[in-house]
């Protein structure tokens, strides 16, 4: 199955995580919510599909270009 990578646009730290691995995402659908320069950031899902894999826990910090998530569709 082709596979999108999410990865993170700009460093910042991990508030929410709103999917886990197996969850079936629409494109557009929030990922997780990223605060960066004291803004909150959604990062959306580009495709839709399942989840195959998902390594964010609340508080972590991430840098740019980490990847976030990966969606098989």
């Amino acid at each position: 199955m082709p596979q999108e990578r999410v990865e993170c646009p700009i460093p910042g730290k991990i508030i929410s995580v709103s999917v886990s691995q197996g969850s079936v995402v629409k494109e557009g659908d929030e990922l997780c919510l990223l605060e960066s320069m004291k803004m909150e950031n959604p990062i959306l899902a580009p495709v839709g599909g399942t989840v195959t894999r998902i390594d964010l826990a609340r508080g972590q910090a991430v840098e740019a270009g980490y990847l976030l998530a990966i969606i098989e569709y």
